[in-house]
């Protein structure tokens, strides 16, 4: 599962249509659509935007595993 289909299997879970996620990002719902079915992509923009509606982490939306050892600088 990528972040695409993460964002829909959360957005379906929770009862939300694509009407209402396109009023959260200011756009119309043939772009949620579109980026649902792959012909377009998410900005870093919305994905943060989508995150803070559903309060998830962006980690959890790209599907980083929780463990994930970081570089040190």
């Amino acid at each position: 599962m990528d972040y695409v289909d993460r964002l829909r299997a959360l957005r379906e879970d929770r009862d939300v249509g694509q009407e209402q996620i396109a009023a959260v990002l200011g756009c119309q719902q043939s772009a949620i659509s579109k980026y649902e079915n792959r012909r377009a992509k998410y900005s870093v923009e919305d994905i943060i935007r989508l995150c803070a509606f559903y309060h998830v982490s962006a980690d959890y939306v790209l599907g980083l595993p929780e463990d994930l050892p970081y570089p040190k600088r």
